[in-house]
């Protein structure tokens, strides 16, 4: 059995586990279904916003997907969970991914 098919398994016991959602989405990643991947990461958006490591992947993802305007919504967004949250790294690494993208 692939990874992919017992994260999917994973996901029918339990749809709402952003975990298992969040590996879907980086092994569709690895093997360049970026699409696939911004569907997981963007269910996870939707149901858990909280979950901040969200939004540096779904915002790469874009960027492979050439939705720059969705890239840097998504990175805007992941800085604003990520201050709320207190988390600085995170916070700083969104903004580093948020500068490249608009080459400041």
């Amino acid at each position: 059995m692939s990874r992919i098919d017992a994260l999917k398994g994973f996901l029918s016991d339990d749809p709402a586990d952003s975990f298992s959602r969040y590996a879907l989405a980086l092994e569709y990643i690895k093997i360049d279904r970026f699409g696939d991947a911004v569907g997981e990461f963007e269910s996870i958006v939707r149901n858990d916003p909280d979950y901040l490591a969200t939004y540096y992947q779904l915002g790469k993802a874009y960027e492979h997907e050439d939705s720059t305007t969705e890239a840097e919504q998504t990175y805007r967004t992941g800085i604003e969970v990520a201050s709320r949250a207190g988390d600085a790294h995170a916070r700083d690494e969104l903004q580093e991914a948020l500068s490249l993208l608009l080459g400041t």
